[in-house]
């Protein structure tokens, strides 16, 4: 799925991170706006989410290949997407120079 393909497309990718991870929306917005390869992730999970959503309509012979392969995708894009809000989570914290007189 291409970004800004069409305003529905965007905001269905921002949805269905959203409703993925309802506990961290806030999150997930700010980095769907900031973050590429998040905002990426959302797209790809958007696009799979829908394929499995009509996978009915395709051929007997494949259609469970495909249930699997799209089930498999849905759950590695949202194992990546649940790593990469934790990491946005973590506050690197540096310790201040030390200041006053230096001893020579």
């Amino acid at each position: 799925m291409v970004s800004g393909e069409s305003g529905s497309t965007y905001l269905s990718a921002l949805e269905t991170a959203e409703t993925s991870f309802p506990e961290q929306k806030r999150l997930v917005q700010r980095l769907f706006y900031v973050n590429e390869p998040f905002h990426s992730m959302c797209e790809d999970l958007a696009a799979a989410a829908q394929a499995l959503a009509h996978i009915e309509r395709l051929p007997e012979a494949v259609r469970e290949a495909r249930r699997q392969e799209y089930t498999d995708l849905v759950d590695a894009l949202l194992k990546e997407m649940g790593e990469a809000i934790a990491q946005s989570k973590i506050v690197v914290l540096r310790r201040s120079p030390p200041t006053g007189p230096k001893s020579p």
